[in-house]
């Protein structure tokens, strides 16, 4: 194997990434101001915005995993040239998404009552229930923006729903800041003004990315909407396929992270505090890998259009390499500065003490997590989502989750315990994934030469 071959893909992937990774980030960075924020009114009430989001990031995940299925197609049409395609995939995916907002949003206020049965500290389920209701609303506004980011992102314009999102976290600090601490003539309404914040934020983040795009000249075919607006079932069940089991590869890996919060929940408010101080720091180096799946998904599937597969094998395997240098960067910055981090979000040195030992196991798992990730964005190239859906649930649940459940308990490990079913659950998964690609890319090449014999 030639590296060269592999390492010059870096450059573009990239390129590509980079504004994912940013904007990605930037939708971490709104619960990293959350979570810093709320952090000084102290443990209890970061907790609460920890319990909180733990629901609605489950929401999230189906959400997201249904607009998932936009880009792959979008990536496909434009790959073939095929415009009026690209558009059916594209308006038939904002209106998937629009309604999925609804249904999550009306979803998360039926869940509620489930705080009271999750053996968690009774003040911080009376502090997270109204910061609920409050960001569950935010899930309409933020399925919108996530159907015209994903078709931006299939066209590889990653760039606009990267400035969208940056720039909305400036409105979200803002109004977190005034909101939470009563600055001016605002409220003090402490962990309610969070939710606000957030909410705010994302209305501004849809409102803007649309305003950008459609102004766009190399999308405005894209956005003529036809006079007859018909409903082409076909489009749907298309993106129905690839949506679902992508809305459940990620409800089972998202699941799995919101069951540590409920484990954490369960040995008191302070390790709870610290499982969150851990998981968000995680989150903001895992958003790379993010950034590098949404480029094989995009890049793999433009070689599909094509039917260049030894181009769209060698793509994806720089893929693979790059994400885990990256991750293994991280992963020494993470073992390295263990002791300060936490420091960022509270004062308290037992949380401190706690959230220094998770962010070596978090540094481990990283690598594993972040190669899952691209893997799975490459195989969603090739449109292949049900096996991988079946590799996930049984890495996070079968495997991962015991795991988690048995050694987290106070009297074996502790929260250690459940960070380490999160490692075996994504070394699993990472494994496993990499066999399925690459049987895939292998078979796609065998096809394509016999082909052509």
């Amino acid at each position: 194997m030639q590296l060269s071959l592999y390492t010059r893909e870096f450059r573009k992937n990239l390129s590509i990434a980079f504004p994912v990774m940013l904007g990605q980030l930037g939708h971490v960075a709104v619960g990293l101001a959350d979570n810093i924020m709320v952090g000084q009114l102290g443990p209890a009430a970061l907790a609460a915005v920890s319990l909180g989001n733990s629901m609605v990031f489950i929401a999230l995940s189906i959400g997201i995993g249904f607009s998932f299925a936009i880009t792959p197609l979008i990536a496909e049409a434009d790959g073939s040239g095929n415009v009026e395609e690209g558009r059916s995939f594209f308006h038939h995916g904002l209106l998937m998404s629009g309604i999925n907002g609804i249904l999550l949003f009306l979803l998360l206020l039926l869940a509620k009552p489930i705080l009271y049965y999750l053996d968690q500290p009774a003040e911080v389920v009376e502090l997270a229930l109204p910061y609920l209701e409050i960001v569950a609303f935010s899930m309409i506004p933020l399925m919108i923006f996530q159907a015209f980011k994903q078709f931006a992102d299939g066209l590889s314009q990653t760039k606009y729903s990267m400035y969208a999102i940056l720039i909305s976290n400036i409105v979200n600090v803002f109004f977190n800041y005034v909101l939470i601490y009563g600055v001016w003539f605002f409220p003090r309404l402490e962990v309610v003004g969070a939710g606000y914040g957030t909410l705010i934020s994302r209305f501004f983040m849809m409102w803007l990315l649309f305003q950008i795009l459609r102004r766009r000249q190399s999308m405005k075919a894209y956005f003529k909407w036809p006079e007859e607006k018909r409903i082409n079932w076909k489009v749907f069940r298309r993106l129905f396929g690839l949506g679902f089991p992508t809305a459940l590869q990620m409800l089972f890996e998202t699941g799995i992270f919101a069951a540590t919060v409920f484990l954490a929940g369960t040995l008191g408010t302070k390790p709870q505090a610290a499982n969150q101080i851990a998981q968000n720091l995680a989150s903001l180096t895992f958003m790379v890998a993010v950034g590098l799946g949404v480029t094989s998904t995009i890049r793999v599937g433009n070689q599909k259009g094509r039917g260049d597969f030894q181009t769209l094998r060698r793509i994806a395997v720089s893929n693979f390499m790059l994400v885990f240098l990256i991750e293994t960067c991280f992963a020494i910055l993470f073992i390295t500065l263990r002791g300060w981090l936490p420091t960022i979000y509270v004062d308290d040195l037992e949380v401190i003490f706690l959230a220094s030992q998770l962010l070596i196991i978090a540094a481990l798992f990283q690598l594993s997590d972040g190669m899952q990730v691209v893997i799975l964005g490459a195989l969603r190239g090739l449109q292949d989502v049900k096996i991988p859906t079946l590799i996930c649930f049984i890495a996070y649940w079968i495997i991962g989750f015991p795991i988690s459940y048995f050694l987290g308990k106070a009297e074996i490990m502790g929260s250690m315990g459940i960070w380490i079913g999160l490692l075996a659950g994504l070394s699993f998964s990472a494994l496993m994934l990499y066999i399925r690609f690459n049987y895939l890319s292998k078979r796609l090449l065998l096809q394509a030469r016999k082909a052509s014999e």
